[in-house]
């Protein structure tokens, strides 16, 4: 199942079911509880999940473009899981980019790197990206898969984490490069406001039947800059599920952005940093395509 967060009123955030084909969304609001989110529909979808079911007949259909979508969880519960360098060659071109930790270098991590992401960097797709002039000169964009947590837990195991996953979206982990450099460390560098884009869907589980095949791409103004399949992962979803959740409890709605494949601006030389206007688009196979503009709305 597709889901949204849409806002139809200019008010009113709303869960709507979207009908890819004919490009519609069904109105979910009278199939569930008042004030239902989805960090609540997510918590209760045993209960609720099959009620939205019903949201495939023609009732409180809009049009897609008569909605404006928010990121699927515009308000996690507390800030992202995200996984550093964990595309082979992704890893190798920031290490040769001196962004990273001399000790670090070009080798490959034997470990997951997990940092985390602030809950106030995400806004949705079409919404700008604020460039922060003044903040950071080097704005860089990372095309992720998001793994969504549905069933809580600690101390999963590999072989249940699957288990655990609700669904997944896409997220662009947009990264002050000069702040995550001068900081020493990487939570400044990714948690600017508007430097998580997410969206524009979440697909639920059951509607990816393999997701290591799915492809992950992202185009800055129409030139691909990233492509890489999710089977690349250095460190792929159970294990990451199994390795933050080893102490720390995972909880309904929680997010784990995956890590970036190669392709990133500081990979180039000389580095090819955002600027105002460039559009940045990330697209995954079976979830859409997210798209951001630096500096301006849609």
């Amino acid at each position: 199942m597709t889901l949204s967060s849409a806002d139809s009123t200019g008010a009113e955030r709303r869960v709507g079911v979207l009908d890819s084909e004919r490009r519609v969304v069904h109105d979910a609001t009278g199939l569930l509880p008042p004030g239902t989110g989805m960090l609540e529909l997510i918590e209760r979808w045993h209960e609720l999940g099959p009620v939205l079911r019903d949201a495939a007949g023609d009732r409180a259909v809009l049009p897609l473009d008569s909605v404006r979508l928010l990121a699927p969880i515009p308000v996690p519960r507390r800030n992202l899981f995200c996984v550093g360098k964990n595309y082979r060659d992704h890893a190798v071109e920031f290490g040769r980019s001196g962004y990273d930790t001399p000790s670090r270098s070009e080798a490959l991590p034997d470990r997951p790197i997990v940092f985390s992401k602030a809950t106030t960097s995400v806004t949705g797709p079409g919404a700008g990206i604020d460039p922060h002039p003044g903040v950071t000169a080097e704005l860089d964009y990372e095309g992720e898969l998001a793994v969504i947590i549905g069933r809580g837990g600690r101390g999963i195991s590999r072989e249940r984490a699957f288990d655990h996953v609700w669904g997944y979206t896409i997220v662009n982990d947009v990264t002050a490069r000069d702040l995550q450099r001068d900081h020493k460390q990487w939570l400044l560098g990714k948690s600017l406001d508007t430097h998580c884009p997410m969206g524009p869907y979440a697909v639920t589980a059951d509607e990816v039947t393999d997701v290591t095949a799915l492809r992950v791409e992202t185009t800055v103004n129409g030139e691909l800059r990233q492509s890489a399949q999710v089977k690349d992962l250095i460190f792929d979803i159970p294990e990451l599920i199994a390795t933050i959740s080893a102490g720390t409890t995972l909880l309904p709605g929680d997010l784990i952005a995956t890590g970036t494949p190669a392709g990133v601006g500081i990979g180039f030389d000389p580095p090819r940093f955002l600027g105002t206007g460039d559009l940045v688009e990330v697209s995954i196979t079976g979830l859409g395509t997210l798209r951001n503009r630096v500096g301006a709305e849609r």
